[in-house]
């Protein structure tokens, strides 16, 4: 049997040390302050923010909620965010995505402050992780590194791959990778012999959006595999971009869905949280 990853347990390790820290700040006079923006009613959107604010409540940081009606103007938006940017007294603004579709979502993310940016996607964000400059880091990305560092899965000198090439995860991932001294590899949907690239892996890690795609032919023997995906199956059930049962067989640990990638994400999006107020600093 490999390792079962469990973000859960290292998601709840982090967002302990982060309530200490938290503390910490209040006991100097600082309240740290995230505004969270979701424009619609998208119900997938109002799950993840109401995780978002749950985790705010559980490690003692303040949320404001901006929920806005589906026919917002891309104006609004804009000016929400303007006014947002100039208060003293918020670290961190999130706008939920996806945003409906008269709103243009780049415009949206380079609108926010990059001091403010705690989901990591403004240009600036993504420049600084390029260069290896302070800044914040995506947060699916980030908490990956956290999982694979806190599992005690050793990162510099591996072959790592990584499927998939989003602005959000795949090419974040891979700067990550290489900043931790990994030898990385990218693959996607135009990528030749996709099953010999993945198979020279020791991490293999897993962002494609098809659910159970990846099965133990794309598998070295005894990598480390982390599958990004989430999809919903027949019956409800929660399934990934890899086919787990299968893959289990053949790895050494393996992230299970749901409770492997997903708590990280939140996690990371409160250290970044707690961070920016050193940035702002």
């Amino acid at each position: 049997m490999p390792m079962v990853i469990d973000g859960k347990a290292i998601s709840t390790q982090m967002k302990e040390e982060l309530k200490q820290k938290v503390a910490d700040r209040k006991a100097q006079g600082i309240e740290i302050t995230l505004a969270v923006i979701q424009v619609g009613k998208d119900p997938a959107s109002s799950v993840y923010v109401g995780n978002k604010k749950k985790a705010c409540e559980y490690i003692g940081i303040r949320s404001l909620a901006f929920e806005l009606e589906e026919e917002t103007t891309e104006q609004e938006l804009l000016s929400l965010i303007g006014q947002l940017n100039e208060r003293a007294d918020v670290n961190g603004i999130l706008v939920q995505l996806p945003l409906p579709a008269h709103i243009d979502e780049d415009k949206v993310i380079a609108a926010i402050h990059p001091a403010k940016d705690v989901d990591g996607f403004h240009p600036q964000s993504v420049g600084t992780l390029c260069i290896g400059q302070p800044g914040f880091v995506s947060c699916t990305p980030a908490g990956i590194i956290q999982l694979l560092k806190r599992s005690g899965i050793e990162i510099a000198g591996k072959e790592c791959v990584v499927i998939g090439r989003s602005n959000i995860v795949g090419k974040p991932m891979a700067l990550l990778l290489l900043r931790e001294n990994g030898t990385v590899t990218v693959a996607h949907s135009r990528t030749r012999d996709l099953k010999e690239v993945t198979k020279r892996a020791d991490i293999l890690i897993v962002a494609v959006g098809k659910p159970k795609m990846i099965t133990k032919e794309y598998v070295k023997q005894g990598a480390v595999v982390i599958d990004v995906g989430i999809h919903r199956e027949e019956g409800n059930r929660l399934c990934g971009d890899v086919d787990y049962e299968d893959v289990a067989s053949v790895c050494h640990a393996i992230t299970p869905v749901p409770g492997g990638v997903g708590p990280m994400t939140i996690a990371m999006l409160m250290h970044n949280c707690v961070e920016s107020v050193k940035l702002q600093e």
